[in-house]
């Protein structure tokens, strides 16, 4: 019997598993979702169920753990490129497929007309002229540097419902929020020659001290963000803007292939358990089929598949349009004439788009395929005392450690792993200091999905940055966990009140995932 990698995995992890528990609690309420896995027979849920439960023993690394994305998982050696690497099972034409993805998140798209054709359609309004600019070694963004470059960070635009179709559309999930009537969803600081940029993010910054245990001090720079050199008049009155940087692209096929059941099982969204932790799954429709759908990914959790948050980057942030989205002209919205009316680049000898089949299947399956590094010292003292720390202070309650994708994923490669993302992907209350007060979908102006952990000790390495949040205001792991308030307060507050040492080791787990 020739068994491919994954099944080998799989079969060795659950030989021996503990008994079953009870893992799906939560319902899906009255939404389409169903309470338990239909993928699994009842042995397999037993043994999912078992290991997939909070461990207690610190003394020593669990099972595979080092192996944070299962079979997929990259062993090269850590370096810039550490997010880069191909899922480590793909088989037969797929490391082609791979690299000719690669080649496409790193294409330069040129405004139309041009002499190459092939590259024409950027913009006319952008943010960016490839995927690669943003998602720089496949790392994380940053807020705009000294020299003014804001390139992988932009504002969000979004307004309120304001009519009763308006609202109907948010309760049916056919809208996440409204555009600003000139600006559009989000603001674009570049345009095509002989066309305005929208404007220019300005961001400035005051200082907090705060006082941790063993009288170490830190200081948070809370950030304050404008709109300014505005070419189209002024934002609507109605208007919210929102900071954003890119997330890192590493495991978002196995993200994906995380069952809804599984999700859900950790939400909790009236607090019934009365631990103060009420997560709530983003639901949202699916741009392709228009089903309803879990959110996952996104800030927000606002969209439901890789394809879909690929095909709306390709939108907003480039003005590439896709089967998926096909309107050429992105973001410019019908008040901003100059750039409705500019050339697109659409050649019908190639498709109807810019971006014509099979570029987005191929950008989509690199963006689901890129690998996640193997955990670096998981039996060190220092990450064990400091994973123990994580876990008492209540940090995976939220940040939840591990699940086992389905078996029936869209692609068999993501297929029955046990991966270790540290989230619940749900969204939760952080408080009134990361509060942007801007709806998007099921997430109100004070709510985030909770982030993956998985990686986040490279980030320096492949971003050559280390500034975390949906806005990177902070920069360094310490000023990212202080800012957690809401629901995520009560274990802020005891990584505050660590001991020095304790403190310490808690960031070194960090690190070492």
């Amino acid at each position: 019997m020739n068994l491919r990698p994954g099944r080998f995995i799989a079969l060795c992890l659950f030989a021996g598993a503990a008994a079953p528990s009870v893992l799906f609690a939560a319902s899906a309420e009255e939404l389409p979702f169903p309470s338990k896995r239909t993928d699994l027979d009842a042995a397999d849920l037993a043994r999912v169920s078992g290991v997939t439960r909070p461990t207690t023993d610190f003394s020593r690394p669990e099972t595979f753990e080092a192996m944070q994305g299962g079979a997929l998982t990259s062993r090269e050696a850590v370096g810039r490129n550490a997010f880069s690497q191909p899922s480590a099972n793909l088989e037969g034409d797929q490391p082609l497929d791979f690299q000719l993805g690669n080649a496409l998140f790193r294409k330069f798209w040129v405004a139309s007309p041009s002499s190459t054709q092939a590259s024409d359609g950027l913009g006319p309004l952008y943010n960016a002229r490839s995927c690669q600019s943003c998602h720089l070694n496949d790392g994380r963004g940053q807020p705009p540097r000294a020299d003014g470059d804001a390139t992988s960070m932009f504002l969000r635009l979004a307004r309120p419902a304001e009519t009763e179709k308006e609202r109907a559309a948010l309760a049916d999930h056919l809208a996440l929020n409204f555009p600003d009537p000139v600006y559009g969803k989000q603001l674009q600081d570049v345009a095509v020659p002989g066309i305005a940029a929208e404007g220019k993010v300005a961001v400035s910054y005051t200082e907090e001290t705060v006082t941790l245990a063993g009288d170490e001090t830190v200081s948070l720079r809370k950030p304050h963000y404008e709109a300014t050199d505005l070419a189209y008049g002024p934002l609507s009155k109605a208007t919210t803007i929102s900071a954003r940087v890119t997330q890192p692209m590493l495991g978002l096929g196995l993200i994906e292939a995380i069952a809804d059941a599984d999700i859900l099982a950790h939400a909790d969204p009236d607090d019934a358990d009365g631990d103060g932790i009420s997560g709530k799954a983003s639901i949202v429709r699916d741009h392709l089929s228009g089903k309803i759908a879990i959110g996952r990914f996104g800030w927000k959790a606002q969209n439901a598949s890789v394809r879909d948050q690929a095909a709306d980057a390709l939108s907003g942030d480039i003005g590439i349009s896709s089967p998926d989205r096909p309107d050429p002209y992105g973001d410019c919205t019908t008040a901003e004439t100059a750039c409705r009316t500019a050339a697109n680049g659409v050649q019908l000898r190639l498709g109807k788009t810019e971006a014509p089949p099979p570029v987005l299947d191929l950008i989509t399956f690199y963006s689901e395929n890129l690998a996640v590094p193997a955990r670096r010292d998981v039996d060190a003292p220092a990450v064990l005392r400091g994973k123990q720390a994580f876990y008492q202070a209540g940090c995976a309650a939220c940040h939840t450690p591990k699940f086992v994708t389905r078996r029936d994923a869209g692609s068999a490669v993501q297929s029955f792993q046990l991966i270790w993302p540290y989230s619940d992907f749900l969204l939760h209350d952080m408080g009134d200091g990361l509060a942007d007060g801007q709806q998007v979908g099921s997430a109100n102006g004070r709510e985030w999905r909770t982030q993956p952990l998985w990686g986040i000790g490279l980030t320096e390495t492949v971003s050559g940055h280390s500034f975390f949040l949906h806005d990177g205001r902070a920069r360094n792991l310490t000023e990212a966990i202080l800012w957690h308030g809401g629901e995520a307060q009560a274990a802020r507050d005891a990584f505050a009140d660590l001991a020095p040492d304790e403190r310490k080791s808690l960031l070194t787990f960090l690190e070492s995932l």
